[in-house]
Order: structure tokens, then C-alpha cells, then sequence
């Protein structure tokens, strides 16, 4: 009997006690000035990542952002700004392929509670740097980030730097393998982020 491989919208087999150690290892480290990569189409090819993402959250395009990840992926926002461990420290979302999917289908309802009515976001994307690892075609790309969310009358700012694990496609471009998203004020009581950073 032949078995279906699994698939990473239906069941979250990837995430597991590897996995997580391999995530916080790559997520360790990585941002050394030995390692920036000098590489104009790389550089190139990053930054066209990250304001195509930024545009399509703006905008409310959220299948078109999810397309930008890897089919096994991770979204990750620490509760710690030391960017800490997700097995052993609070986040305020750790999400798998299937946790991304199913936010993604809440939001384009229209009848997801917290975005009732629905969020305008404008992101202003800038210091982006990118860093080599330890496999050729992977790299982290680090980027500040400053969001502001109107909301029901109300301007909120969201403000940190981000950390884009991507990987290289020999087609051209970068799929997202892992998101890390670092508030200035994780440690502080903020409302849940209804809206994806």
C-alpha cells in the first residue's frame, strides 16, 4: 500500500522536536557583519521580497502573501526580544503552513471578529540587510519595520525589525521559509495583532 505524502495544509507533520531545533539554530547567530552578502542580484532580489510583501498585507492580498512562503513554513512573532526559544518562551503567534492557511481564510470571510471593520495598514519597509549561511542558496534577511494600523477610529503604530529565513529558487526570486517578526514592545501588554505584521 502506497501512502500519500503528508500535506502541510492539512496537518502540521512537520513541525517537530528536529524541526524546532533546527529553527532556533538557524535563528541564532546569524546576524554577523562577516557573513553580509555583497551580492547585487541577491540584494536586488530581496528587497523586491520584502515591498511585495509589505504591498500585498497593504492591500489586503493575503493569498498572494501566503504564496510568497514555502509550503512548509513558519510565521513567528517572540513575546522576548531576545527572539528566545517558541518551545519554551511565550509568542504572540507561532504558525505552521495549516495556522497560516486557516488565518488567511478567517480574514477573507470578512467575518473575522477583530476586523470588524477591517484594518487599513500602510508598512514602511527600510535597513535591509542580507546573510549568508551555511547553505548556498539560503539566506536571512533582516529589515525595520514601521506599520501603522487605522482601526476603528484609532492610528496604531506597530514598530520593530523583521527576519525573513528565504531560500533561492533556481527559477528566480525567494520563497519564505520562516518569518520572525520582533516587536519594540513585546515584553509590554499590547492588544492581540489582529492584523499580520
Amino acid at each position: 500500500m502506497v501512502t500519500a505524502p503528508f500535506n502541510p495544509s492539512e496537518t502540521s507533520h512537520y513541525v517537530t522536536d528536529v524541526y524546532y531545533a533546527d529553527l532556533v539554530a538557524a535563528f541564532a547567530g546569524w546576524d554577523d557583519s562577516a557573513v553580509l552578502c555583497h551580492e547585487p542580484l541577491v540584494l536586488a532580489g530581496a528587497e523586491s521580497l520584502l515591498y511585495r510583501e509589505a504591498r500585498y498585507l497593504d492591500q489586503a492580498q493575503f493569498k498572494l502573501w501566503l504564496d510568497l512562503f514555502a509550503p512548509e513554513c513558519i510565521y513567528w512573532i517572540p513575546g522576548t526580544w531576545d527572539r528566545g526559544d517558541p518551545r519554551r518562551e511565550i509568542t504572540f503567534a507561532f504558525h505552521d503552513r495549516r495556522q497560516l492557511e486557516d488565518r488567511v481564510y478567517r480574514l477573507e470571510t470578512g467575518y473575522a471578529w477583530s476586523q470588524q471593520p477591517a484594518s487599513r495598514t500602510s508598512r514602511l519597509i527600510s535597513n535591509i540587510e542580507v546573510f549568508q549561511t551555511d547553505q548556498p542558496n539560503v539566506f536571512m534577511i533582516r529589515s525595520n519595520f514601521n506599520m501603522t494600523e487605522f482601526w476603528n477610529g484609532e492610528l496604531r503604530p506597530w514598530v520593530g525589525y523583521a527576519v525573513h529565513r528565504v531560500e533561492q529558487l533556481k527559477a528566480g526570486g525567494f520563497q519564505i521559509l520562516a518569518k520572525q517578526v520582533n516587536l519594540l514592545n513585546c515584553d509590554q501588554n499590547i492588544r492581540n495583532p489582529s492584523v499580520t505584521l
